[in-house]
């Protein structure tokens, strides 16, 4: 089986590849801004399977993974920070609550799809400034879905999850390996 993974994060390239996958990458170029007034998890849904189907469509012999994930506080979406004044709000939002992060997973072979959304909440202890600081000019949220990455310096902030870890690292493996057993 053929297997392609559209539009891939290094996180989710590394956490399917330690799950045990041979694949290759490529890009899809789709609109992903959000319809006004769609649910968190009907947009992270459609994004994945729109980049899965666009990668498909050009690619009809593979099997075809998309994913999107996204940060929700109060019904608040946050994706990636447009910079790093974006950063420090979405952090100072975040600072000591409670919010879930989404993943839309979609898996496309020939003219069958199959989707899931995966959602975990994520608690934060009150961030102290200088952390906060110190993590903005690091670089290191600018690329990431609520400008944190569980896995690297944000993990001091965490003390509890209740979900799937991996699908805060940005791809949910064991919901993944069952929409590849189901197509």
């Amino acid at each position: 089986m053929r297997l392609v993974l559209a539009s891939a994060s290094p996180r989710r390239k590394e956490l399917l590849a330690q799950a045990g996958y041979e694949f290759e990458v490529q890009a899809a170029a789709i609109d992903e801004t959000r319809q006004v007034d769609e649910e968190p998890t009907t947009y992270v849904r459609r994004l994945a399977l729109e980049k899965a189907q666009a990668i498909a469509h050009s690619s009809p012999d593979a099997t075809v993974i998309g994913a999107d994930t996204t940060v929700v506080l109060r019904g608040q979406v946050m994706n990636k920070p447009a910079d790093r004044m974006d950063a420090e709000r979405m952090l100072r939002h975040l600072s000591g609550q409670t919010h879930q992060v989404h993943t839309g997973i979609a898996v496309v072979r020939a003219s069958k799809a199959v989707s899931h959304v995966e959602t975990t909440s994520v608690t934060f202890r009150e961030i102290a400034e200088e952390e906060l600081e110190r993590y903005i000019a690091s670089g290191d949220p600018l690329d990431k879905a609520g400008a944190y990455g569980i896995q690297g310096y944000a993990a001091r902030w965490i003390p509890r999850i209740e979900g799937d870890y991996f699908n805060v690292v940005g791809l949910p493996v064991a919901a993944l390996v069952t929409l590849l057993n189901d197509i």
